[in-house]
């Protein structure tokens, strides 16, 4: 847990440990400031879903079907029910991974109410498919631009309204537009909006 640390880790996820099998893996885990991430299934009982949930660190992981992970054509449509179980029992956010690999999908999950969506094996086909790092690199960057692009407008940053401006502060020196190459393309977690979908990889 220390090396994990001093390379930077701030959330673990062990998928097949049982909820009382992560117990001393928390205790190191928490000793190191890194985050325990663990997952609920379409196929955990209710009771342990809400332990679970209880439990977690950081975010909560719903796996959307049951099996090994992968890409699929379509997205589970019990999701939906079991955003709402999970969120009537815990204010944390909700992830949704397995299967997820188009924008249409990203769109859909939001609207079904995610917080986040984890998306993994489209990412490491492209890399793996490519026929160089650089090129791979390169078609990852537009994968994941155009996840975000699908994103429903109400879950990206939304300009500050006018009111918030100091009033006694002349408008000549507020700061002034910085051109778009100014802008940083990528914020640490901590600076993005609450309310902005999270693209995780």
């Amino acid at each position: 847990m220390a090396a994990l640390n001093d390379a930077g880790v701030r959330g673990l996820l062990v998928p097949d440990a049982l909820l009382h099998e992560t117990e001393t893996l928390k205790e190191e885990a928490t000793k190191n400031e890194i985050e325990i991430v663990l997952l609920t299934t379409p196929i955990t009982p209710k009771e342990e879903m809400k332990r679970i949930v209880e439990s977690a660190e950081g975010f909560v992981y719903l796996v959307s079907s049951v099996g090994v992970t992968g890409a699929r054509a379509t997205l589970n449509p019990d999701v939906p029910l079991l955003l709402q179980e999970i969120k009537e029992v815990t204010s944390k956010p909700v992830a949704v991974g397995f299967g997820i690999s188009t924008p249409e999908h990203v769109k859909q999950i939001a609207e079904w109410g995610a917080d986040g969506v984890i998306v993994g094996s489209a990412m490491v086909k492209r890399l793996g498919e490519s026929k160089s790092p650089e090129e791979g690199l390169k078609e990852l960057e537009t994968f994941a631009r155009s996840l975000k692009v699908a994103l429903p407008s109400e879950q990206l940053p939304k300009d500050k309204p006018t009111e918030q401006l100091p009033k006694d502060k002349p408008t000549e020196q507020l700061p002034k537009d910085l051109p778009s190459e100014q802008l940083p393309e990528d914020l640490p977690s901590e600076q993005l909006p609450k309310d902005q979908l999270l693209v995780l990889a």
